[in-house]
């Protein structure tokens, strides 16, 4: 019967007797201290007898019974139960009484101590005492076991020493709640001398639209001083056609080496390696800057908020056109997905690798930034395993991009 499927009530009964007795007697039916033997022994072994468990103790036994036929139905166990709390004795008159306890003997007591409620009853015993010898000889052999190990584990328990009585001449030690008190405002000051030396000594952020894409991402550059805009050698720039015309190079504080910061025509500024060339704008609204077998395509408030709606993650993921090789490859994977939230832009970032239409595999960083209600698109392309150069261009280019059209 021990391993008779299925497995039915009767061993929802075994539960609930093995839960009666932990909770009335303390300790469980069985040791607990290897899971194997636990398992071992509820097979083959009765459990502990139920001696502290007072009118339940026959509850306790018959539910715990090793045969699952021997085990009362619910509706016994129902009618058992409830005989046994209408027969259950009234508590004791001032049982319920809740008692703030003393400082010590004999002293006032504390108000700000909590209250100890001390309860009475036969289904909520505490005796901790030991059976009588004659008791003990009487139990059959299978449950010796059980209260060898609880023998055990008591007398391996070391005796609580009373504490020694605080002489009379001893400062009165510090109150807890004033301790607690103390530590709050210390605290509290920390905190405000952290806020303070913030305010005082940290760096502000600029806002002259080359330090960063956290800090300048979608803010218009002031015009240069004295408003003449000239090309190479002095020369006029042209009127015409900005497409047609070279970008600017400037060189800010911090740009790595090898690199420089390009005003394109186009109204933006974005750091580009000095040996990479610029094509002018396709039939796709795109400025690509070509070095080698790296490409930056750079995508200027071609797409609008109110078309493409307002969240660039969907917008990358969905509707970028520049990303439409990557969705239309039957291998390609993605990574580093996320949203970025700067003041008033919302940008997003992600890895993406895919294989083009000659069979190479490319790995390329994109970032989407939503600016004035247009999409702005800053992408890297070049081959998979270079992705360590892939992310250095990268990082030049949006850390310095920003529009500079008013």
């Amino acid at each position: 019967w021990r391993l008779a499927p299925p497995v039915g009530p009767a061993a929802d009964l075994w539960a609930l007797g093995a839960l009666l007795f932990r909770a009335v007697q303390g300790h469980a039916p069985y040791p607990e201290e290897n899971a194997a033997e636990l398992v071992q022994m509820v097979c083959a072994e009765a459990p502990a007898y139920a001696e502290e468990c007072g009118p339940l103790r026959p509850v306790v036994e018959s539910l715990m019974r090793q045969d699952p036929t021997e085990r009362p139905d619910f509706e016994e166990l129902r009618g058992w139960l409830r005989s046994l709390i209408r027969s259950a004795p009234e508590p004791d008159v001032g049982s319920s009484t809740v008692t703030v306890p003393s400082l010590g003997s004999g002293g006032a007591s504390d108000p700000r101590r909590l209250p100890i409620v001390r309860r009475r009853g036969w289904l909520v015993r505490r005796g901790k005492g030991r059976r009588p010898a004659a008791a003990q000889a009487e139990a059959p052999p299978g449950h010796a076991r059980h209260r060898r190990d609880k023998r055990e584990k008591r007398d391996n328990r070391q005796p609580r020493q009373a504490p020694a009585p605080a002489p009379a001449s001893a400062p009165t030690q510090r109150k807890p709640r004033r301790l607690g008190r103390m530590l709050l405002l210390l605290i509290l000051l920390a905190l405000a001398a952290a806020v303070l030396y913030a305010t005082m000594f940290m760096p502000r952020a600029k806002d002259d639209g080359g330090q960063g894409r956290t800090g300048s991402a979608g803010t218009p550059s002031a015009p240069a001083a004295g408003g003449d805009h000239r090309g190479e050698a002095g020369k006029p720039a042209d009127p015409g056609d900005p497409g047609d015309q070279e970008p600017q190079s400037t060189d800010p504080a911090g740009l790595e080496k090898g690199f420089a910061v390009r005003k394109d025509p186009k109204g933006f500024k974005v750091a580009v390696h000095e040996d990479w060339t610029r094509r002018g704008e396709n039939g796709r609204g795109q400025i690509r800057y070509i070095g080698g077998d790296f490409e930056l395509v750079v995508v200027a408030g071609r797409d609008k908020m109110s078309e493409f709606g307002g969240d660039p993650m969907v917008y990358q993921q969905d509707r970028e056109a520049e990303l439409s090789a990557f969705r239309s490859s039957s291998w390609a994977s993605s990574s580093g997905l996320r949203r970025i939230d700067v003041g008033r832009t919302a940008m997003a970032e992600g890895a993406f690798n895919w294989r083009d239409s000659s069979g190479r595999n490319v790995y390329a960083r994109n970032l989407a930034m939503l600016i004035d209600g247009r999409y702005h698109v800053v992408l890297v392309i070049g081959p998979s395993d270079e992705r360590s150069a892939v992310n250095r261009y990268f990082e030049q280019a949006t850390a310095t991009y920003s529009t500079t059209n008013g």
